[in-house]
């Protein structure tokens, strides 16, 4: 599957990627680089990227690790977040990478840095776990 199906699926099902214009960059063997363009809409006050803009874009891009080893398809939904703010991001662009750190049969655990484009610096440090869910009713 290559990066441009994954993103045309996450445009698809969160149409809030598709409106902030995420960006798949990579997305092979469970890890994924997705890049936040900037835009004013997304800041807060100092002029930085927003938390809830951040926390969207770390979603996603997990998302984007686990289907790029599920084949494009898969139904987990996020369980758990944990954010842990370390420094501002900046106006953007912003690039998150994902990537998985288990994959048990009821749950998935994952990690996610992200960085100003222009910094090597993380901003923010993200755990989470998935709930594994079967396929939906109907399909």
């Amino acid at each position: 599957m290559d990066i441009a199906e994954i993103e045309r699926i996450i445009h698809a099902g969160v149409p809030l990627a598709a409106a902030w214009r995420i960006e798949v960059l990579a997305a092979a063997a469970g890890a994924a680089t997705l890049r936040l363009p900037a835009d004013p809409r997304l800041l807060r006050p100092g002029d930085t990227v927003s938390g809830p803009a951040l926390m969207g874009l770390a979603d996603v891009a997990m998302w984007a690790a686990l289907l790029s080893v599920q084949g494009g398809r898969d139904n987990s939904v996020t369980s758990t977040m944990t954010v842990n703010f370390l420094r501002p991001a900046g106006p953007g662009p912003v690039l998150a990478e994902a990537r998985l750190v288990k994959r048990g049969k009821r749950m998935l655990f994952g990690e996610i840095l992200l960085r100003a484009e222009t910094s090597v610096d993380t901003a923010v440090h993200i755990t989470t776990t998935w709930a594994v869910i079967g396929a939906a009713a109907g399909a």
